[in-house]
């Protein structure tokens, strides 16, 4: 072990490093991949697919990988939390939306919370709920948000928080960061670990055709953007408040600022979405990573991921 912190003796793992819960991304060969090079994997329960999360446990031991729902979705299948808790998850990490409705299912069923938070205001209220930890995400991640502040703000101000309101909370930075440099930053700014995203999304596990990986590769920071219009075409009931970070394309230089003209031309849009995706084609098709995609040159096996990250850390750290 290279070294220890908060997070890694809450939740018994070797190193500060969370696979976020990314929809169908985050399947059971990539969270076993995360857990099993010493990080804690979490499957991304998404939307509520029940047949395809029960798979996904189905494929794993029990107690060596967590879950991870979009709680507004849950609030609609509340009993997939029941099926998670069932198979014994190391954690359950909740996000967009109250976590008030399923804290004391999750305390009693003996598992650690994690909630994902984007502002202040929302790790006050989740530490009034007693959580076992945050997740603070800035704007530069990939997937939803609110996109109001940033990691590299957000996190110390959460740890303040924390320090003064509940001690014993523990504290995940997520949002930018891809290799060792990132976490080493993190622990510096008050984080006891960190949740990623982008740079588990290119690797070899994680459930992503080759043809979208290859697109990836070529982006840089520059190229994503907050966006809405994916939610739209895909008939997604986000909250108004939260966007999307995605690569720019064609189909988002097309639709983005032109929301209510693409909710009133869906169906032959869908048609021609629903086509890209089939074919790969990333000129249309939504591609989801956050800024930290300009720093991945290459595709690796999870582990070595977590390897070269905490190797990294620590060098920096130490120096």
């Amino acid at each position: 072990m290279l070294f220890q912190t908060r997070l890694t003796e809450a939740l018994h793992i070797q190193h500060p490093v969370v696979l976020a819960p990314m929809d169908y991304v985050s399947d059971a060969r990539l969270a076993a991949a995360v857990s099993g090079a010493g990080g804690l994997g979490l499957i991304g329960g998404g939307y509520g697919d029940r047949r395809w999360l029960m798979d996904q446990f189905d494929r794993v031991e029990p107690g060596t990988v967590g879950c991870g729902f979009i709680t507004w979705a849950l609030g609609q299948e509340p009993e997939l939390l029941d099926i998670a808790l069932e198979r014994k998850p190391k954690a359950i990490f909740l996000s967009f939306g109250d976590p008030t409705p399923y804290v004391d299912k999750v305390r009693d069923a003996g598992v650690p919370l994690i909630c994902q938070v984007h502002n202040v205001e929302q790790a006050r209220k989740a530490l009034t709920l007693g959580v076992d930890a945050l997740s603070a995400q800035g704007a530069e991640a990939g997937g939803h948000g609110l996109g109001t502040r940033s990691t590299f703000t957000l996190v110390p101000e959460v740890a303040d928080l924390i320090s003064a309101r509940a001690p014993g909370t523990v504290l995940l930075a997520a949002g930018g960061v891809g290799d060792g440099r990132g976490l080493a930053a993190a622990l510096a700014l008050g984080a006891d670990g960190v949740l990623v995203g982008t740079r588990f999304y290119a690797t070899h596990e994680a459930a992503i055709p080759r043809d979208a990986h290859a697109t990836a590769l070529k982006a840089s920071g520059d190229d994503t953007i907050r966006s809405s219009v994916y939610d739209i075409v895909r008939e997604k009931a986000w909250p108004k408040e939260y966007s999307g970070r995605v690569l720019h394309n064609d189909f988002v230089s097309r639709w983005h600022g032109q929301e209510p003209a693409l909710g009133q031309t869906l169906g032959p849009v869908q048609e021609a979405f629903k086509a890209a995706v089939d074919h790969q084609d990333y000129t249309i098709a939504n591609l989801i990573v956050g800024e930290v995609v300009g720093q991945i040159t290459e595709i690796l096996p999870a582990a070595e991921v977590v390897e070269h990250m905490v190797k990294e850390a620590a060098s920096r750290l130490m120096a």
